[in-house]
């Protein structure tokens, strides 16, 4: 096929196909099959139906656009280029996975404009696409009036063969069937390839029945190469369904156009070569050199600037008369957008003192969670179906269910790892909202990626985390985590916290609502922990400090996090009762007093005493940092067992009695 014969389609597609096929091969590495196959999809969705601005990324009212599967993330650097957006210029084209380029191996919400969520593994995009769209959702119900209509965008996905593999991608779409979220649309382009070979070997089910039993509405377009106007029928007709979510199923040939390479493994994860680079020009009729696009098919593309332009000024039409309408809505609506905290929301922190009646720092989550909501209107969030144990339902609002979406608590289910993606989709919507999600602390291992994705791409998520030590008791070992807190705290950019009582409660929640750029995941207690003298608000926010100190320069500096600080505290008088000096630190994140200065570090542990004992009912890897050579630690270093949890922290040595002992052999 020659140049002049190619439609103006054609050549924006081919376009696409070959910045993807020679960034590739310039960069040696990369993925150009499913950016030459889902091309044409691409090219459609974001050319006839996407609206979005160019000049602006954030802007708030575009539809969100989601590349699940993320290798193919030159399918998306392409399409930001050709559309005109400042964030992809061609030499970060030509820069393609190289050092400081913002067009990174896989899609990188932080480091390129444009790109909503991060993505790679496979399933999170998808499952943060149901994120997105619960947040429009919400935020519809909650400001659209019945003559104003604010909030009004879709959320687009591509995903691929190995998304509906990952499970988290099944978790994740269960629910949104269930919730009914009409502005979702998946594109799911079955190209029947994946890393191994053809998807035969491992992957037959019929995945449109499954779509169809989660209760979407699904089409299947058969020739997802050419026909565009199917794609495009298939779109609209998505759009038209307001009560499901839709998944158009795109037959596709990955590598479309190579003659040698396409529909294989080969061209899934490698570079096409220059052999077959040129046999593919001349296949499809492309005489243009390595990175240059043609000016109609530029010109084409660009008009993207203009028609985003046009769309956020009537936007924002709409949003001034909104403003003179209703005033206060309004207000709050761009506060969120602003990232802005409400005025004075800290001052319904529950305090507490020591004449305070005991609880689980479980019932204190509970209690601030209760305390923030009306001060904190997006605030939303909830629990893996462990409301009850975990205790985060809002008194002050019903279930989000479809036909509620103004409503403030999630109903999950049994999908830890779903739950996770979609919060980390609901942070990244950048509307204000403050998601978070709960299950028991060893469940945390359910849904770790999604975890590490939150820190990855600066989502401030709140990860509620309760029964958090063998004190949970009867249960068991299956769920008591042992070395789930450690684990956790070697995720960069998690901030992990374990109050003490219910002041650390407080303090630990106001840590997590402020840091809007990471998240944050706190673990409580299912036994009663007293409220205890000295314990601080402001003490949380350092990471540690002194809750309980001695008369002049410590021999021993006891630390302790969680449920141990009080232990620590008792066993302190008895020594002190004995003639040793104690200092009693409590070290609720060791994140957070690592972020401190040298001066306050050296001030809560000098480095002159030497003795120290840390007392956690966790591993004790990664204590030594804090105790040094001449330390120790009460630690628990194999799995736990199923009895009282009183008894089970007496069998395991977490008694004043043994605390006591094992100083004075440190001292010793």
């Amino acid at each position: 096929m020659a140049v002049a014969t190619q439609t103006l389609e054609e050549l924006c597609i081919n376009s696409i196909r070959f910045l993807a096929i020679d960034a590739v091969e310039k960069a040696k590495s990369g993925h150009p099959g499913l950016p030459m196959g889902a091309a044409p999809m691409a090219y459609v969705l974001w050319d006839k139906f996407m609206r979005f601005n160019p000049k602006n990324p954030q802007w708030f009212n575009r539809d969100r656009f989601v590349l699940s599967a993320g290798h193919g993330c030159m399918l998306q650097y392409a399409l930001l280029y050709l559309t005109g957006y400042d964030s992809v210029t061609l030499d970060d084209i030509k820069q393609f996975r190289q050092w400081g380029a913002r067009t990174p191996g896989h899609p990188e919400n932080f480091e390129t404009p444009g790109v909503e969520v991060t993505t790679g593994p496979l399933g999170q995009g998808i499952a943060n696409a149901v994120g997105l769209a619960m947040a429009e959702a919400h935020l519809a119900a909650k400001f659209n009036k019945p003559d104003a209509t604010l909030v009004d965008h879709y959320t687009y996905a591509i995903l691929g063969d190995g998304c509906n593999m990952e499970g988290v991608s099944g978790e994740a779409c269960s629910l949104a069937g269930h919730l009914g979220l009409g502005k979702l649309i998946a594109l799911y382009d079955d190209n029947h390839i994946s890393i191994d070979g053809s998807t035969d070997i491992s992957f037959t089910e019929d995945v449109a029945k499954r779509f169809e039993a989660y209760g979407w509405h699904v089409q299947h377009v058969e020739n997802g190469n050419t026909d565009r106007d199917a794609i495009a029928q298939a779109i609209a007709a998505a759009k038209a369904v307001t009560d499901r979510p839709s998944m158009i199923k795109v037959t596709t040939t990955i590598g479309y156009g190579s003659p040698n390479k396409q529909n294989t493994a080969g061209v899934h994860g490698a570079a096409l070569g220059g052999d077959e680079i040129k046999l593919t020009r001349e296949h499809l009729g492309w005489s243009y050199g390595d990175f240059d696009i043609p000016e109609d098919a530029m010109s084409h593309m660009r008009k993207a600037v203009e028609r985003g332009a046009s769309y956020q000024a009537e936007w924002e039409e709409t949003l001034a008369t909104y403003r003179t309408k209703y005033a206060t809505e309004a207000a709050e609506f761009e506060r969120m957008l602003a990232g802005k905290l409400p005025e004075g929301w800290a001052d319904a922190l529950p305090t507490y003192t020591p004449e305070d009646k005991a609880l689980a720092t479980r019932k204190n989550s509970e209690m601030t969670l209760n305390a923030l909501a009306p001060a904190i209107p997006e605030l939303i969030g909830g629990s893996a179906d462990l409301t009850h144990s975990n205790l985060t339902e809002l008194k002050i609002s019903g279930s989000f269910q479809k036909g509620a979406y103004e409503n403030r608590n999630l109903r999950f289910g049994v999908r830890e790892h779903g739950m996770g993606a979609i919060c980390n989709g609901i942070a990244l919507h950048n509307s204000g909202l403050i998601p978070y999600c709960a299950t028991f602390l060893v469940f945390a291992d359910y849904m770790r990626a999604a975890i590490r994705l939150s820190a990855l791409s600066q989502a401030g998520v709140i990860y509620v985390m309760t029964h958090d030590s063998i004190g949970l008791g009867e249960d068991g070992p299956t769920h008591q985590p042992v070395e789930t807190i450690a684990s956790l705290r070697a995720i960069p950019n998690l901030t992990v916290i374990r109050p003490a009582d219910g002041t650390e409660t407080s303090g630990a929640y106001k840590v997590a609502i402020e840091n809007r750029h990471a998240p944050t995941l706190m673990a409580f207690s299912r036994q009663g922990l007293p409220n205890l003298p000295g314990s601080s608000i402001e003490g949380v926010a350092k990471g540690a400090y002194v809750i309980d100190d001695c008369d002049s320069t410590p021999d021993l500096i006891l630390i302790g996090t969680g449920s141990e600080v009080s232990l620590c505290v008792k066993a302190a008088t008895e020594l002190r009762a004995a003639g040793t000096q104690v200092r009693v630190v409590s070290m609720p994140s060791w994140e957070l007093f690592d972020a401190q200065d040298a001066a306050y570090q050296e001030s809560v542990l000098p480095q002159a005493v030497t003795k120290r004992l840390a007392v956690e009912a966790g591993i004790a890897m990664g204590w030594c940092r804090y105790v040094g050579a001449a330390g120790d630690v009460v630690s628990v270093d194999r799995f736990g067992a199923s009895a009282p949890g009183g008894l089970v922290m007496e069998k395991y040595g977490y008694t004043v009695d043994n605390v006591v002992s094992r100083a004075k052999a440190l001292l010793s």
